[in-house]
């Protein structure tokens, strides 16, 4: 395994919003983390990336928890909440990984992640060039407005 010190300048809650700001609904996951990093909350840490890669595992390093934030078509709600456990991959590419594969890379990698959590935000129009659907922007307000206790809980130390 590896062996990595995060240093005391890493923020110990790391949000990651996934998704292709160009692809509609695709946008909810950095457009929620952009909400996020603007409410400038202590001790937070924001990504976006349009898909999660191996190298992602790297930024868990030294985390108390994890936030990963992305469209889903699935969703009968608004939103949805759970928490992440790591798990292989299935597929033969490392193109791009689900969030427990990230979880599961660390562990390989580095040792056990953090605790995670997935928040999913319904989506419906994935097409290229489109804008966020009417739809969309308002599963991402209730889902940024249940979210914010959660963000601004005390993470506790180690």
């Amino acid at each position: 395994m590896l062996r990595l010190n995060a240093g005391s300048a890493v923020a110990p809650l790391l949000v990651i919003g996934i998704g292709n700001p160009s692809r509609g609904d695709d946008a909810l996951g950095p457009r929620a983390a952009e909400h996020i990093a603007a409410l400038g909350l202590a001790g937070v840490e924001v990504l976006t990336d349009f898909q999660l890669q191996v190298e992602h595992a790297l930024d868990l390093v030294g985390r108390q928890r994890v936030l990963f934030i992305d469209a889903s078509a699935a969703l009968d709600d608004a939103y949805a909440m759970a928490p992440l456990a790591a798990a292989q991959d299935a597929s033969v590419s490392t193109h791009a990984l689900a969030p427990s594969a990230v979880l599961y890379c660390h562990e390989q990698l580095v040792g056990p992640a953090p605790p995670s959590w997935l928040l999913a935000i319904r989506g419906q129009s994935f097409e290229l060039g489109e804008a966020l659907s009417a739809r969309a922007a308002a599963a991402l307000a209730a889902a940024l407005a249940a979210i914010r206790p959660w963000l601004q809980a005390p993470v506790a130390e180690p």
